[in-house]
């Protein structure tokens, strides 16, 4: 089993920056796929971005691309995700998911990803 843990949501103004993070514990080296998911209220949970522990590969969605960056720190078992030029459509609960698929984190989707985090809430509004 594997635990995460997300911090680092909060309020921000349009063009704004958040950094969330994913803290794991457990069978962390089970892991191959880390992603992050979000979802608006009435959409369906949708990836934002990955990637592949072993290899530091990543995946991001269009939305994300050249805003978004994530990164991983596998001395503290912990996944980070930064976000930059913010606007509103990125207002969403977003999570942290893990999964053992080593394929799992190119263009993820919820299905593939056995834990997950509670969520943490990112609103940008002005």
């Amino acid at each position: 089993q594997v635990q995460v843990v997300e911090s680092g949501g909060g309020s921000v103004l349009p063009g704004g920056s958040l950094g969330l993070s994913c803290a794991a514990s457990g069978y962390t080296s089970s892991v191959a796929s880390w992603a992050w998911f979000r979802q608006a209220p009435g959409k369906e949970r949708e990836g934002v971005a990955a990637i592949y522990t072993l290899g530091g590969d990543t995946w991001y969605a269009d939305s994300a691309k050249g805003r978004f960056t994530i990164s991983q720190d596998n001395a503290e078992n912990t996944m980070y995700l930064q976000m930059n030029s913010l606007n509103p459509e990125d207002t969403a609960m977003y999570y942290c998911a893990a999964s053992p698929n080593r394929r799992a984190w190119y263009a993820p989707i919820a299905v593939d990803f056995e834990y997950w985090g509670q969520g943490t809430q990112v609103t940008v509004s002005s």
